[in-house]
């Protein structure tokens, strides 16, 4: 009996020292993570699933301890404010954004709701944070350095097309940060020796009156300054310079994958990645305004060839070899 009464002992101050699990007991936190995108929905209407996937690869699994929601303006900038509301209404622990004008609108609408900002150009001169190193206020994330960018790429230009001194520049004028975009490639051009055909837009209606532009007055090149409303009406950009014969740079990869000539620019399933890093930290406690901007890691140039040959250009071995990925 001396026995039992031990092990009896033993075992109820094990069970007391064991937590109790189930009924009683507190569930794990459920964070919830907004997105708004000032471009048009994918099908799913989901935030990009690069971040979502890094977010899963850090721990959080939806259905079990995260939630999504998202907004899209469809390209309609107008639409961005009330779609910040909207959200921040929802009351989420943090809302990721891409670009500047989302990040605009929801720094309109929140001061309190960390904010975690992909590709907003310069994020100082766009008056969302105070400096790269120390943003403050709610705001932080990842963005690129629109100047030397601006620079790069209208060099890429040029190396790719020897003979252009005019070239046209295609951008959203509505947009802060694409505009202080357009006044970096102006400042490049000097330097450069050539001339800038300015080509302001704000509504997709603009766009045929700069192909009238340039139809009327052929430049040499073209750069296409991308946001959502440019990206929106890529297609028609693309189907012009391939039927006018004008070489364009693009800043992202895959709108040389669709046809364009060059690009030089950041991948955004990196900068989702990093944006998930961000996040991670900030639903661990750290303060967005404490978290130093980052710049991309790391730039790609890319050359479709087969869009060269169909306009008669031989792009200089040396370029090609600097190419991080070669279109045939």
């Amino acid at each position: 009996m001396t026995g039992r009464r031990h092990f009896l002992a033993a075992l109820a101050s094990v069970l007391l020292a064991t937590p109790l699990c189930g009924r009683g007991q507190p569930s794990p936190k459920a964070w919830h993570i907004a997105y708004l995108g000032a471009g048009v929905p994918p099908p799913d209407t989901a935030p990009p699933g690069a971040l979502r996937q890094a977010l899963h690869d850090l721990g959080y699994v939806e259905g079990r301890n995260v939630t999504y929601a998202a907004r899209w303006a469809d390209a309609r900038s107008e639409r961005l404010a009330g779609l910040a509301g909207e959200l921040v209404a929802m009351k989420p622990d943090l809302i990721v954004t891409l670009g500047w004008k989302g990040a605009h609108a929801l720094k309109e609408a929140t001061s309190t709701i960390p904010i975690v900002f992909v590709g907003a150009g310069d994020p100082v001169r766009g008056g969302l944070i105070r400096s790269l190193a120390r943003p403050g206020g709610n705001a932080t994330g990842i963005s690129d350095q629109s100047a030397e960018l601006s620079a790069k790429r209208l060099e890429f230009l040029k190396d790719a097309v020897p003979t252009a001194g005019r070239i046209a520049v295609l951008w959203n004028a509505d947009d802060m940060a694409m505009t202080l975009r357009y006044h970096e490639i102006e400042k490049a051009a000097v330097v450069l020796g050539v001339r800038v055909l300015p080509l302001g837009v704000r509504e997709p209606e603009d766009f045929e009156q700069a192909f009238s532009e340039m139809t009327h007055e052929r430049p040499d090149a073209l750069l296409l300054v991308t946001d959502a409303l440019t990206n929106l009406n890529r297609k028609r950009v693309l189907e012009f310079a391939a039927a006018r014969g004008i070489p364009a740079m693009y800043e992202y990869a895959f709108l040389v994958r669709d046809g364009g000539l060059i690009s030089y620019g950041p991948d955004f399933d990196d900068m989702y990645r990093r944006a998930a890093v961000y996040v991670d930290r900030i639903l661990k406690g750290a303060a967005p305004g404490d978290l130093a901007v980052e710049q991309p890691t790391r730039y790609y140039l890319v050359v479709n060839l087969k869009t060269a040959r169909s306009l008669g250009l031989t792009v200089p071995g040396a370029l090609l070899l600097r190419a991080d990925e070669v279109i045939q």
